[in-house]
């Protein structure tokens, strides 16, 4: 019981945290890209950019195995 519990909060942080790294992701579509203006263009992350994709990836990784692990407890 005292396990599920600690993995459910776990889980709600992480949930936090989830949500806010993907909030925090810079999107380069202005009003152009919602007409179709916008090329197939590459683009490369650098500093902070790069660690906040990162992070989310790994943060979406967690998420889904303490969803996993919650649904066996």
């Amino acid at each position: 019981m005292l396990l599920k519990s600690l993995v459910t909060i776990i889980l709600v942080i992480v949930s936090l945290l989830l949500s806010l790294t993907i909030l925090l992701q810079h999107r380069a579509s202005g009003l152009s890209a919602t007409f179709g203006g916008s090329g197939a263009t590459y683009v490369q992350r650098r500093g902070a950019e790069k660690v906040i994709y990162v992070a989310s990836i790994w943060l979406s990784a967690i998420f889904f195995g303490l969803s996993v692990l919650l649904w066996y407890l």
